[in-house]
């Protein structure tokens, strides 16, 4: 028995020199070699399969490197959030570190695949119009180089310095800085390239994320010390001596939760980014599902003849609806600048027309032509966007079975354009999975031992990871952007508060100020980069 144990004496810091040995090295290179292939034999088959020929090789090239950098910053992503799940069991000596992060990887992979997708494409929404309506072309490749090497610079270089913070805010400040540049490259202020409602939402989750989980998990932890009298769980684990059974299990247990859902959640934004390179640079394989189910053109039909019928209603004395081209623009110019005007709906009801012809003549979305491809796919994500708008903004006064009827219509065109084929979600879950087990280490010493003066005990440990669990599922669920990264964080420090512990407060001092920077840096750095970019390209 070791003597330190025996003595009752505290113990030492858990050992976090222990990798993955020659076989998981060997496993591990292995596996990202074989992804990289699989990403390479996937997108070649599907372009094969549709008749795609290459008459030049750079976009494809390019293709190439944007999945390459799409896929490492899920692979950063992986190992800058770790610590939200590994920290508090290996510092409790729940799990063994390097046990611990192949647990985790495997629940980040398993969190991926077996994720909906239903989210995967939200985060491209908050991306301008015009350059998701133009993603294959050079303004289109700057914007996702821009907005990916910037997100990823952010990530290392918090990950260098140790510095737990929200990937999920670095890819949003990433996204509204190509907005900013966009919109001034093309003369127009720098405000109208912004959803400042969701950058409004960010800088809340930023704001209140820290109070959630300091305030929550103190109180909780008060709550176990008042309910569960068991002197060992309030004390700094012994050198190598595990938790009590129960609470053991309870801290593998979140940290599996949290896992799993960080990978159904963080995994989903690098998807929807994923697609928006492959719309733009092999439309004709993945602008549109081309697996939609047989019976789906007569059900779109019908729900875009009830839609447009609740449009006309709506309409007001209009001679004639506009023609599909200058539909078009009135239908982008209402969704960039978010201005309801007497010529919104008549253009959306035009659009909604043309697309039920173009479908309905076709007799499938897998008939569609190559040239036809990519404009009835922006009509129908055109149509999907100044739906959502009207309904949310409540403009133009529909009533509630119009909404449900408008839903019904824009699930339809959602199914037409927002899948996500199995290879991506595969690549993705690989990506994030393998990121997790390496890279660990900084930020797990930081949040086990940077923030509270004192070891983190078992109770303290379960206390700011059942508060990380519940906060990201629940995030989840009612839709709210709260960072779990901040929250467990600001979790182990406030049970070290209320354990009055003490905190190193130049611990909490950078950690503030990496959050409060990350918005700001995150847009300059992306803006920056797709000014260069665009010129480039």
């Amino acid at each position: 028995m070791n003597m330190t144990a025996a003595l009752g004496r505290p113990a030492a810091r858990p050992d976090l020199d222990q990798g993955l040995g020659f076989a998981g090295k060997v496993g591990f290179g292995g596996a990202i070699v074989v992804a990289i292939l699989y990403v390479a034999y996937s997108v070649y088959a599907d372009a094969s399969a549709v008749g795609v020929v290459a008459t030049t090789y750079l976009p494809f090239i390019l293709l190439f490197v944007a999945l390459m950098i799409a896929l490492g910053f899920e692979f950063v992503n992986g190992f800058h959030d770790t610590a939200n799940a590994v920290a508090t069991v290996i510092y409790t000596n729940a799990m063994p570190a390097n046990v611990a992060v192949v647990w985790s990887g495997f629940f980040n992979f398993l969190g991926v695949l077996l994720s909906t997708g239903a989210v995967a494409f939200g985060i491209v929404s908050l991306l301008p119009v015009e350059l998701i309506l133009q993603v294959g072309s050079d303004a289109g490749f700057a914007m996702v180089f821009a907005l990916l090497i910037a997100a990823i610079l952010w990530n290392l270089g918090t990950w260098l310095l140790g510095i737990p913070s929200s990937s999920s805010h670095t890819l949003i400040g990433s996204i509204i800085g190509v907005g900013v540049a966009n919109a001034m490259l093309h003369g127009r202020n720098g405000t109208s390239g912004v959803d400042w409602g969701k950058a409004t939402e960010i800088g809340q989750a930023l704001l209140f994320s820290p109070l959630i989980g300091f305030g929550v998990a103190a109180l909780l932890f008060l709550a176990m010390k008042l309910l569960i009298r068991n002197e060992a769980l309030y004390r700094e684990p012994e050198n190598g001596m595990p938790p009590p059974p129960w609470i053991r299990a309870l801290l593998i247990f979140t940290c599996t939760g949290v896992s799993f859902a960080h990978g159904a959640n963080d995994g989903q934004k690098g998807m929807g980014l994923i697609m928006l390179i492959l719309i733009g640079t092999v439309p004709t394989a993945y602008a549109l599902n081309r697996a939609v189910p047989a019976s789906y053109v007569a059900e779109f039909h019908t729900s875009s003849v009830a839609t447009a019928a609740i449009l006309r209603e709506r309409e007001g004395a209009v001679a004639a609806l506009p023609a599909p081209a200058e539909a078009r623009a009135a239908v982008t110019t209402y969704i960039a600048d978010k201005r309801y005007a007497p010529t919104t709906l008549p253009a959306l009801s035009s659009l909604v027309a043309d697309i039920d012809r173009q479908v309905s003549g076709y007799g499938s979305l897998a008939k569609v032509p190559a040239a036809a491809v990519g404009n009835i796919r922006n009509d129908m994500y055109l149509s999907a966007e100044a739906i959502k708008h009207l309904t949310k903004e409540k403009a133009a006064g529909f009533s509630t079975a119009d909404e449900a009827t408008l839903a019904t219509y824009k699930k339809a065109l959602d199914s037409g354009t927002r899948f996500i084929p199995t290879w991506v979600k595969v690549a993705v879950a690989f990506a994030l999975g393998l990121g997790t087990m390496v890279g660990w280490r900084r930020i797990v010493v930081t949040v086990g031992e940077k923030i509270g003066k004192t070891h983190l005990t078992y109770a303290q440990g379960a206390s700011a990871e059942i508060v990380a669990m519940g906060t990201i599922f629940s995030a989840d669920a009612l839709g709210l952007p709260v960072s779990t990264t901040h929250v467990l964080s600001s979790g182990v420090a406030g049970t070290m508060a209320a354990n009055k512990s003490g905190l190193q407060m130049s611990t909490i001092r950078n950690l503030a100020i990496a959050w409060v920077l990350t918005l700001p840096v995150s847009i300059l750095l992306s803006g920056t980069l797709y000014a260069v970019f665009s010129r480039i390209f």
